[in-house]
């Protein structure tokens, strides 16, 4: 279905609590601050509201484009065509046992870290200065500074391309490095059960402060951008292999290779799409070169088709 006007109309008649929003533009709701308008903008407040979109947006022949936080985005500047749908409203937790907590996929990892904390639980600590999503991150095996939510993660609740419910535990995740089950899917991871240890609270907060002050002394977190631009080669590091290529501080139009973290790219004020591509491509060319290392995007690119 083409005409987002009629299927706007439609999704109102039967969806009317539904928040939807036309020509939304996407730079609010990307971390890059980078984004031309989404010809649909949908913002469901539960899971059941989210799963009847997407039935609907299924029955009418469209593949929306879910996202939570959009922190690991790069979108195309002219009008994207596609519904997207922002999870950040199905966002409840409950404890499930002494141990285990579900959380469902629009809330903040940082959130969920601090929520497990207050309940004495430890293992999610990694998380806490993350800014995407449960969903998001369950999604691409989210992690940092040694922890990842392969770790904690013991399964997910999803709807499948259908918009049926299914549920995915143990080695049916296939967590791997950035990476799970989900990765270039149409499922839409909905909830996460969470496996987790009695911790002392005090030991648990002091983790989670030292984390975050390394964060912050060493990412560029003051500039948009989407976090690591390109994800760990199988040798070396690719901050490290782009700040050896001299590439540091190296810039095309608004969008530059941080002064601060090599293995950022940021937008330092009216960056476009397609200043980040060209020195993204730029910067793969430089490396591969130099150092015959080939690196691969972390920024998942979102563009027409």
């Amino acid at each position: 279905m083409s005409d987002f006007s009629l299927l706007a109309d439609d999704i109102r008649q039967k969806l009317p609590a539904l928040e939807l929003r036309e020509n939304e533009p996407m730079k609010k709701h990307c971390s890059f601050k980078i984004g031309g308008p989404a010809a649909l903008y949908a913002l469901p407040g539960s899971v059941a509201e989210l799963q009847a979109l997407c039935a609907l947006l299924r029955e009418k022949g469209e593949r929306p484009l879910v996202i939570g936080n959009g922190t690991n985005l790069l979108v195309t500047d002219e009008t994207l065509r596609r519904v997207v749908i922002q999870t950040t409203g199905v966002a409840n937790a409950k404890r499930t046992s002494e141990t285990t907590v579900y959380v469902e996929a629009g809330m903040s990892l940082a959130r969920a870290a601090t929520l497990c904390a207050s309940y004495g639980l430890t293992g999610m600590e990694f998380a806490q200065g993350i800014p995407g999503t449960v969903g998001g991150g369950a999604s691409m095996n989210a992690g940092a500074y040694g922890g990842e939510m392969k770790q904690v993660l013991r399964s997910a609740a999803y709807l499948d391309g259908d918009a049926k419910t299914g549920v995915k535990a143990g080695q049916t995740l296939d967590l791997s490095y950035r990476h799970s089950a989900f990765s270039d899917t149409d499922c839409v991871v909905i909830g996460c059960e969470l496996q987790l240890q009695r911790g002392d609270p005090r030991e648990i907060d002091l983790k989670m402060r030292e984390l975050a002050e390394k964060r912050r002394s060493k990412q560029p977190l003051e500039l948009p951008s989407a976090g690591s631009t390109f994800k760990r080669p199988e040798t070396g590091y690719a901050a490290a292999l782009i700040e050896q290529c001299g590439l540091k501080g190296y810039a095309v139009g608004g969008a530059q290779v941080s002064e601060k973290h090599a293995g950022f790219v940021v937008n330092r004020g009216g960056a476009s799409f397609d200043d980040v591509q060209r020195l993204m491509a730029h910067i793969q060319e430089t490396v591969f070169a130099q150092t015959g290392v080939r690196l691969m995007p972390e920024v998942k690119i979102i563009k027409n088709d």
